[in-house]
């Protein structure tokens, strides 16, 4: 380590060994798993996990948890996908939630829990609410407000908005969902998100849906390193995450 004021940080030797200490953590714990018995399952599960994903489909998920399994702590941390996939391969994670259009993704095996249903939101009285369609050209003229960088259905929309238009449209980000969903409704714009983080404000009528076809879909997956060993606690974890989610993904 190297202590610059009141901060410590890694040397450069010390970031080549963080992988294979985590890694070395990871084997320790998949050894306890495999000689624990058959106990209860214990310990700590890492996930990595977007917003989306935490705010809106997890917590009947962890309150089955916190009461079926009191000795299992579930540590959420939030990541985007590439930075989940990431840390999955490098052993910093156990296991990961993606929202991707792709489902095969290197040094990472992934169970796919359903397509993420997306909707495009507007304030009631924005001027598109008022068409029965809504093409791709009018969205183009249209401010859009959007999560960061690196958020699959967002990279897809951007996408999408700009093909064959020969320039990159601008983007309002916003940092957090809820954020999005505030400036949406105050009239700054429109945005695409998950239906599932919208869908108390549609009922509620604070925004409205657009009716554009969306033309792309991406897929909801649990994840972990391939090739790794589930541990107990990893396979009940999938299979509660699996049997939660099943009716909302149609499965």
């Amino acid at each position: 380590f190297d202590r610059l004021g009141g901060r410590i940080q890694l040397t450069e030797a010390g970031q080549r060994l963080l992988p294979y200490a985590e890694q070395m953590l990871t084997l320790a714990g998949e050894a306890r798993g495999a000689t624990v018995g058959s106990g209860d399952p214990a310990g700590v599960l890492t996930i990595g996990s977007m917003e989306s994903i935490t705010s809106y489909r997890m917590p009947p998920l962890l309150e089955f948890f916190h009461h079926r399994y009191p000795a299992l702590h579930i540590v959420l941390r939030p990541s985007l996908c590439a930075e989940t996939c990431h840390a999955l391969r490098q052993g910093m994670f156990d296991m990961g939630f993606l929202m991707e259009a792709e489902t095969q993704h290197p040094g990472v095996q992934t169970e796919v829990l359903g397509s993420e249903p997306l909707t495009v939101v507007a304030a009631p009285d924005h001027p598109l609410t008022r068409l029965p369609k809504v093409t791709t050209e009018e969205l183009r003229r249209t401010q859009v407000i959007s999560a960061e960088a690196g958020c699959a259905y967002r990279e897809l929309f951007e996408a999408e908005l700009n093909d064959g238009t020969g320039e990159a449209l601008p983007f309002l980000e916003f940092g957090t969902i809820e954020s999005i969903k505030r400036g949406v409704a105050a009239g700054l714009g429109i945005s695409l998100l998950p239906t599932a983080c919208v869908q108390d404000a549609l009922d509620a009528g604070i925004l409205v849906r657009l009716d554009w076809e969306i033309p792309f879909q991406v897929f909801t997956q649990l994840a972990w390193r391939r090739g790794k060993n589930l541990t107990r606690e990893m396979r009940v974890f999938t299979d509660q995450t699996m049997r939660f989610l099943a009716e909302e993904y149609g499965r």
